[in-house]
């Protein structure tokens, strides 16, 4: 049985990420009030929010001690709020028992999920947590983020300068719109409706739950296409398309392949994919992760672009509107501890995804062959 890891007062620690251009940061000054008041201790290190706005003598205000490596913040803190999955540099850091509170996104990543298992760590994860409605409101933020940010780049990326067809995604009177096609109706794909209508441009949704669909012809009327989503149907949308968006998701799984490698040949040349679902593994066999440093590169024509985190591009509206949603949950956790925060909530238990070397997600166990132990099971 495990023993409850509820304290009086709980370490937090918010490193600086280090991911490719990667501005957000895991806890706001006012994150930072929070946990104070309520009898935490907050470590922050130097620089972790300087170039969105948040410096650290801000921080201090708010109650944070300024640390100037991650190395003190790994070493002596007890609960690591961050925004990324940790990477290579950062694994040596990790300490057994220690609680990781960010977005993992483990089944694409079988290295990442091999160290922070051996290491023994406490990973909860920002994209499987659900609340009572089974949506997934850490999730959620980012989504609606990504979801307006894809047509954006979707546009740029269409430009001709950019290896796209030279198409004005909203055309002009006499010119028509360019085709959109959207796969996936849940937030990401109806942020990315909405502005694609808003622009003006001719779009058509993809999805299987016709449910949904209903919803979003309700949502946004006939000028909304709606299909369901079959083999043949994507087929033959996707040739004469000028920007697709893969806005699938499966809760802590891989990404379904819709568009394989034998699929660009029959698109036209310049055409542009945006893979928002790049995170769990990408939409199209042919995507893999990109930066915002290089965002896209071209397979048999097709531009592709697959930064991996995209929100990073606008790091203080993210910030704020991803702290907004997580500052709830990790108060829960630093007020009650593993245990009892997250038995006394089914939608938060569903985000551990790892507890002391055993996979306590059951889509992150299938895809990359572990065995699956349920979350209950390891806390009780």
């Amino acid at each position: 049985m495990a023993k409850s890891l509820s304290k009086k007062k709980t370490t937090i620690g918010v490193p600086k990420e280090i991911k490719n251009n990667e501005f957000r940061v895991g806890a706001t000054p006012h994150s930072v009030k929070a946990f104070v008041d309520a009898g935490h201790e907050v470590w922050v290190e130097k620089n972790a929010g300087e170039k969105i706005g948040f410096p650290d003598k801000v921080y201090e205000r708010f109650g944070a001690k300024i640390v100037s490596s991650p190395k003190e913040i790994f070493k002596n803190c007890e609960m690591i709020i961050k925004v990324k999955e940790p990477l290579a540099a950062e694994f040596p850091l990790l300490r057994e028992g220690q609680i990781l509170f960010t977005y993992l996104h483990l089944a694409p990543d079988p290295e990442q999920t091999k160290q922070i298992l051996a290491k023994k760590i406490i990973g909860i994860a920002y994209e499987t947590v659900t609340d009572a409605n089974n949506r997934l409101p850490l999730l959620t933020p980012m989504s609606e983020v990504a979801g307006r940010m894809s047509i954006q780049v979707g546009a740029k990326a269409l430009q001709l300068i950019n290896g796209g067809k030279g198409v004005l995604l909203g055309g002009v009177p006499g010119v028509k719109p360019a085709k959109v096609l959207v796969f996936g109706g849940g937030t990401v794909g109806t942020e990315a409706l909405r502005v694609a209508l808003g622009v003006g441009a001719d779009v058509t949704v993809f999805d299987k739950n016709l449910t949904r669909l209903r919803q979003l012809d309700e949502l946004f009327g006939p000028r909304l296409k709606t299909l369901y989503s079959t083999p043949a149907a994507i087929d033959e949308a996707i040739r004469t398309a000028d920007l697709i968006i893969g806005a699938v998701l499966v809760p802590g799984g891989k990404a379904p392949k819709l568009i394989t490698k034998e699929s660009l040949k029959k698109m036209e040349p310049g055409t542009v994919i945006v893979d928002v679902a790049i995170d769990q593994g990408g939409f199209t066999e042919t995507s893999k992760p990109t930066t915002h440093a290089n965002p896209t590169y071209i397979v048999d024509g097709i531009v592709h672009y697959c930064v991996a985190n995209m929100p990073g591009a606008v790091a203080r509206t993210s910030t704020i509107a991803l702290t907004n949603a997580t500052l709830p949950y990790a108060l829960k956790l630093a007020n009650l501890g593993v245990q009892k925060a997250l038995l006394e909530d089914p939608g938060f238990l569903k985000g551990l995804n790892v507890f002391k070397g055993k996979v306590t997600n059951e889509n992150v166990a299938q895809d990359l062959g572990y065995e699956y132990v349920a979350p209950e099971k390891v806390l009780r």
